[in-house]
């Protein structure tokens, strides 16, 4: 299985400028890989990849804190 990138990197929603995500130590599990960057705006931006459920609740969660567990 290859290796999630540690860094992507996306167009901000607010203010179009590329902002760069990094790979967020979460678990070590291969159910997602969450990521999260702040754009030079101020913009939070998160991504993941992996698990629909997990990924949904990664997007959804409102803090920093959020942790994956089985």
């Amino acid at each position: 299985m290859a290796k999630p990138a540690r860094i992507l990197t996306f167009k901000c929603k607010k203010c179009g400028k590329s902002v760069q995500v990094f790979l967020q130590k979460v678990s070590a599990c291969s159910h997602i890989q969450p990521y999260q960057g702040l754009c030079s705006c101020g913009e939070l931006h998160r991504h993941a990849t992996g698990q629909a459920d997990a990924v949904q609740s990664y997007l959804n969660s409102a803090n920093d804190d959020w942790t994956h567990s089985h």
